[in-house]
C-alpha cells in the first residue's frame, strides 16, 4: 500500500532504512501510516511537535541472554527480549511469546500493534511486548521452570505493576506464568500485580482463559449485525487451537454458530458435524496433545497435513486465530472464491497486507486484530484493577465488563472511520481510534 503523505511517507523509507531486516516491523508500521494520512493532514501539529517520529521508534527494548540446563545436564543460551514501546496513556502492558520465531522485529510490531490496541480498550494501559525464541514444546515442566526463573533474573529489572506488566502469549500459559510470577515475588520479596494471567489462587481474573476468543466474538458479533448477518447458522471455520481459538469455538457455537474446522502448526481437523468443543479441549488444554488426536477421537472428523489448507474449507465466515500472516494472497482469493464473507482476526496481524487488499476490494467484511482480540488485554487489565483493590469479580461480572468493552470498541472504531471519511474500513478505523488517544496524551506532556 503507498503512503500518499510526503511526511509519512518519507518517515517510513527512515523506518525501513534504520532497521532494514524487520520485514515484520515495517508491515504494522506501514498500514497504521497509511491509514494516519487524513489525521495528520487535518492536524499537522502531530508532524511538527514530533508525534509521528517518537510512535515509530519505542521507548526502550532490552535484549538479554537466558542461560539455562536442561534436564540432562545440557548448558542451553537463548535470547529474550522485552519492548517497552509506549507509555503514553498508562503502564506498558502486553505479552510473552515463547517461540522460536521470536525476534526483534517480531516484538517490535507485537508492541507496536499493542499500544492502539489497548488505547482502543479504553483502559489505562500503554504497549509492550516481550518474549524468548526459546520453544517450550518437548520440554519437561522442570526445564521449562528452570528457563523461566532464568529469563525473570533479567526481566525483573524492568518490570512492575506501575511500570510494566507482561502477560501470556503464544508459548506462554498458566505453568509459564506461574513459573515467572513465582520468581519475581522470591527478587522483589512483594505480592503485586505484576504479571496477568496468574492462577485463580494467586491473584488470577476469572474469564481471562476466555477472553480473547470471547471478545473477538463480540466484536464480530457487532460486525456481523450491522451488516445484516449473524453467527446464528453459519458456517466458521477457527485456525489454530489454542486459548484464542477454542473460546471463539465455543463462543461462537454458542451463538448459532458450526465450527467445522480448527488447526495446529502441523495440520488441521474437519469435522463436518461441527466441532466437539469438549473434545478438543480436553485434548489440547488438558492432554496438551496435537489436533490429530482430535481426528483419531471423532469418527466423522479427518486430519490433513499443512495448517494453510484450513482456508480451502468452504464457509461463511473466517476466525483466523493461530499466528501473523497466517491469510496469505492464495488463501485470500481462496476464502472469496468459497463464498466466505467475513474475516475478523483472533491472531496479531493475521493477514499480510495484499489479503487484506483482496478481501476488502472483494467488498467483503473485514476486522483487523487490534480490535477484534483486544479482549485479552482488556481483561488483563481488568486484573490488574482487581489485584489493585485486593479484591475479585465473578465470571458474570468479568464477562459482562468485557461485553461492554468490546462493543464500545467497536462503536469507537466504526465512528473513527466515518469521521475521517472512511466509512466502513475497520483497519483504518481502528488505527485511528487507537492512535488519537495516544497522540493526544503525548502531546499533553510536551516535548514528546
Amino acid at each position: 500500500m503507498e503512503i500518499k503523505n510526503e511526511y509519512l511517507s518519507n518517515l517510513m523509507e527512515r523506518v525501513i532504512a534504520r532497521d532494514p531486516e524487520q520485514a515484520e516491523y515495517h508491515q504494522a508500521v506501514s498500514e497504521v501510516l497509511y491509514s494516519l494520512t487524513p489525521v495528520v493532514e487535518a492536524r499537522p501539529e502531530l508532524i511538527s511537535e514530533g508525534v509521528m517520529d517518537c510512535l515509530v521508534e519505542p521507548e526502550r527494548l532490552v535484549k538479554f541472554r537466558v542461560p539455562w540446563e536442561d534436564d540432562k545436564g545440557n548448558f542451553h543460551v537463548n535470547r529474550g527480549y522485552r519492548v517497552q514501546f509506549n507509555s503514553a496513556i498508562g503502564p506498558y502492558k502486553g505479552g510473552l511469546r515463547f517461540h522460536p520465531s521470536v525476534n526483534e522485529s517480531i516484538v517490535k510490531f507485537l508492541g507496536f500493534e499493542q499500544t492502539f490496541k489497548n488505547s482502543l480498550t479504553g483502559l489505562p494501559i500503554g504497549g509492550g511486548k516481550g518474549g524468548s525464541d526459546f520453544d517450550p514444546k518437548g520440554k519437561s515442566d522442570a526445564e521449562v521452570m528452570r528457563f523461566c526463573q532464568s529469563f525473570m533474573n533479567e526481566l525483573f529489572k524492568y518490570i512492575g505493576p506501575d511500570t510494566d506488566v507482561p502477560a501470556g502469549d503464544i508459548g506462554v500459559g498458566a505453568r509459564e506464568i506461574g513459573y515467572l510470577f513465582g520468581q519475581y515475588k522470591r527478587l522483589r520479596n512483594e505480592f503485586t500485580g505484576v504479571l496477568t494471567g496468574k492462577g485463580l489462587s494467586y491473584g488470577g481474573s476469572l474469564a481471562r482463559t476466555e477472553a480473547t476468543g470471547y471478545g473477538l466474538c463480540y466484536f464480530a458479533d457487532n460486525f456481523l449485525r450491522d451488516a445484516g448477518k449473524s453467527f446464528d447458522g453459519a458456517t466458521v471455520l477457527i485456525s489454530g487451537s489454542g486459548n484464542v481459538a477454542l473460546y471463539a469455538c465455543q463462543k461462537a457455537q454458542s451463538m448459532g454458530a458450526k465450527v467445522v474446522a480448527m488447526s495446529d502448526s502441523a495440520g488441521y481437523v474437519y469435522d463436518p458435524d461441527g466441532i466437539n468443543f469438549e473434545l478438543m479441549r480436553q485434548l489440547k488444554e488438558k492432554e496438551r496433545k496435537r489436533i490429530k488426536a482430535y481426528a483419531d477421537a471423532q469418527p466423522a472428523a479427518t486430519y490433513h497435513e499443512g495448517c494453510r489448507g484450513i482456508w480451502t474449507i468452504p464457509c461463511d465466515i473466517a476466525l483466523p486465530c493461530a499466528t501473523q500472516n497466517e491469510i496469505d494472497l492464495e488463501s485470500a482469493k481462496t476464502l472469496l472464491k468459497n463464498g466466505c464473507y467475513a474475516v475478523c482476526e483472533g491472531s496479531n496481524m493475521s493477514s499480510t497486507a495484499d489479503a487484506i487488499d483482496a478481501l476488502q476490494g472483494a467488498g467483503i467484511l473485514f476486522a483487523p486484530s487490534k480490535a477484534c482480540n483486544a479482549g485479552g488485554v482488556a481483561v488483563s487489565a481488568l486484573e490488574m484493577s482487581q489485584n489493585s483493590m485486593r479484591f475479585f469479580w465473578s465470571f458474570e461480572e468479568v464477562d459482562n465488563h468485557l461485553h461492554q468493552i468490546m462493543n464500545d470498541l467497536y462503536h469507537n472504531v466504526v465512528n473513527a472511520a466515518e469521521q475521517y471519511g472512511m466509512a466502513g474500513n475497520l483497519v483504518a478505523g481502528a488505527n485511528i481510534a487507537g492512535f488519537l488517544k495516544v497522540a493526544d496524551s503525548m502531546l499533553a506532556y510536551g516535548l514528546v
